[in-house]
């Protein structure tokens, strides 16, 4: 039981539906959703319509998503909905250009929005009601305006790319309706990006991906030197794909394979599954250097191996016995492993939510634009904000994520599953890019080792490390010894400028069906439900 004295937050609990999102108005729209007849598929497609709205530099039409659903049997279904590069693009042309990596905002990090495709597959194959019949919310929110939340106006204000944001005519219209960047409860509308999603809702996604919505994101990406096609955009489709499990101490996770990074995940906790953390302090120096060890010597293996499921081996044998014994010989308790270098990723974020109703089904829905604003440019006449997820390729000649039409990019955003004897019991997720697979080690190991509640578990604060220069990075909710800590141990750790991520997490309860849920205290959302 938490300390009702500190600051905190209750686990939210129920016994007919629970939605735990990022954002209010995510989570209302998707309780809404299910009190109307819907099931917690389309709990989860109405209410990633509205973080489209409210969360836009996170998510939006122009990014892709991943899902896991647990149907009532039992059974998982993983849906792949991430967009492929420009069929005519080539590592070539930026290695000819002087790149040796992707730049961020690059016209040639733009990749085919899959989103839609996923969407439209989860709503088909998973739910009771049409895609296009669930954006009604997301439309009145564009249409008629929502209040900007105290976490999104603190992303807005990061001077990082705060110029960026007024460069793109687009961007700045909306998101800068003042000449400068809203605050929190400052209104904004967004009646392009209304009109684009009631296009969708009279003619389904094909009105995306081969009408009026298609030549202008393509006729956008064209002008900026770009080599998208509309055939690029009409060949787009999302792909059901099996989910890859591990077992953590009699929990089994279950990731999505690549071109995703759930691998990394299933990796670090099979890495930590060989140390006794039960018997270290949870927010302790020894604890975090073993974790940020076991994702250290993970992420070198992501970094390696993981591509487009067509060029990525077996993710099996990257997380078979032996594998994870040698990753684990590598880790020493009491010092740094200086051998794992680790490339710079880009920085980014995201959302992720949950969803659970009374039949017993769950989803797992992860949905982004990568970084924040994408490739921080939007379309003129449609006002889709464009992905950046090219800038996760390659540019090494021969690397299995290295950059060619038609091809996925290894993908940071990941949902996940928890099942208890084969049974579904957990649907969960992380946000925060490249810290998703730490993120969920860091969730899981919270609950199995140290008992912690969904909550208490997303609540924990967290060690992880700077992406540009992978120096450690310490939350300040922990105390200096942490940081001192893990400094003693070889790490030089700093704190932390931003919290680190987000996450949901509902867990149903195998015996009695009743459900808690928790929702990161650094995002503006909460769990709720009935």
């Amino acid at each position: 039981m938490r300390d009702f004295q500190a600051p905190g937050r209750s686990p939210a609990r129920g016994n007919h539906m629970m939605a735990a999102t990022s954002h209010p108005a995510a989570t209302t729209a998707a309780l809404q959703t299910m009190g109307d007849g819907g099931n917690a598929v389309d709990a989860a497609l109405a209410a990633s319509a509205v973080l489209s709205v409210v969360e836009p530099h996170m998510t939006g039409l122009g990014g892709d998503c991943f899902a896991i659903v647990a149907q009532p049997d039992g059974t998982l279904h993983g849906v792949n909905g991430s967009g492929r590069s420009p069929s005519m693009l080539d590592a070539q042309m930026l290695r000819d250009e002087g790149h040796a990596k992707v730049p961020y905002t690059h016209v040639h990090s733009i990749t085919v929005p899959g989103a839609l495709r996923g969407f439209e597959y989860l709503a088909s194959h998973y739910g009771t009601t049409r895609f296009r019949t669930l954006l009604e919310p997301a439309i009145k929110l564009a249409r008629d305006g929502w209040i900007v939340g105290d976490r999104v106006a603190y992303d807005w204000a990061k001077p990082e790319f705060a110029g960026q944001v007024e460069a793109d005519p687009v961007l700045a219209r909306v998101f800068r309706p003042k000449g400068h960047v809203p605050v929190a409860g400052d209104r904004i509308v967004w009646p392009q990006l209304a009109e684009t999603l009631q296009v969708i809702q009279q003619n389904g996604a094909d009105a995306f991906y081969t009408g009026e919505i298609a030549q202008d994101i393509v006729a956008h990406v064209r002008e900026r030197g770009g080599v998208m096609s509309l055939s690029d955009m009409a060949a787009c489709q999302a792909d059901k794909v099996m989910p890859i499990t591990a077992d953590y101490r009699g929990l089994t996770i279950a990731e999505l394979p690549p071109n995703g990074q759930g691998v990394v995940a299933l990796i670090a906790l099979k890495i930590l599954e060989r140390f006794d953390l039960a018997t270290l302090d949870p927010f302790g120096p020894e604890r975090h250097h073993l974790e940020l060890e076991a994702c250290r010597a993970a992420y070198t293996v992501r970094d390696a191996f993981v591509g487009d499921f067509d060029t990525t081996v077996d993710a099996a044998k990257l997380y078979d016995e032996a594998a994870i014994d040698a990753l684990a010989a590598q880790i020493d308790p009491a010092k740094r492993n200086a051998s794992f270098v680790l490339p710079e990723v880009p920085d980014s974020d995201t959302i992720y939510l949950s969803t659970a109703d009374s039949e017993g089904r769950m989803v797992s829905l992860i949905y982004s634009v990568y970084g924040d604003f994408g490739a921080m440019t939007a379309t003129e006449k449609t006002g889709i904000v464009l992905q950046n997820r090219g800038a996760c390729f390659s540019l090494r000649e021969g690397h299995a994520n290295e950059m060619k039409g038609g091809k996925r990019p290894m993908h940071t955003i990941i949902p996940a599953m928890a099942l208890q004897g084969g049974k579904p019991v957990m649907s969960f997720g992380v946000m925060g890019g490249a810290y998703q697979p730490s993120g969920h080690a860091h969730f899981i190991t919270n609950m199995v080792d140290y008992g912690m509640d969904p909550q208490a578990a997303l609540d924990a604060p967290r060690v992880f490390w700077d992406v540009k220069s992978n120096e450690p990075i310490v939350e300040r909710a922990f105390g200096d010894d942490v940081l001192e800590g893990l400094r003693a141990k070889g790490h030089p750790a700093k704190p932390a400028v931003h919290p680190i991520g987000g996450g949901q997490a509902i867990w149903r309860d195998p015996q009695t069906g009743s459900m808690v849920a928790g929702s990161d205290p650094r995002k503006d959302g909460g769990a709720a439900g009935l």
